[in-house]
């Protein structure tokens, strides 16, 4: 059974998705189905082990750490030595 979804869109961002869709030859209806099934396909795919693992590979690397003020100071310090 199918199911009619309304959205209300400013004329710019509507204007936006009918250039989109015109772009790859395809209705407005035919590109926002497409785009809401690429979402919601997104986060069923990203399961716990695969969010975890993403987390570790990305707690190997390093950066500055700190209050922000204290960074963005050692960032200019660092820039005016340059």
């Amino acid at each position: 059974m199918s199911k009619r979804l309304q959205v209300v869109m400013s004329e710019s961002e509507f204007e936006a998705v009918q250039r989109a869709a015109r772009r790859r030859g395809k209705r407005v209806s035919e590109l926002v189905r497409e785009s809401l099934r690429r979402t919601t396909a997104e986060e069923v795919d990203e399961d716990p082990e695969r969010r975890i693992a993403a987390v570790l590979r990305f707690a190997r690397y390093s950066g500055p750490t700190g209050e922000i003020d204290d960074v963005l100071a050692e960032i200019e310090r660092g820039r005016e030595s340059a």
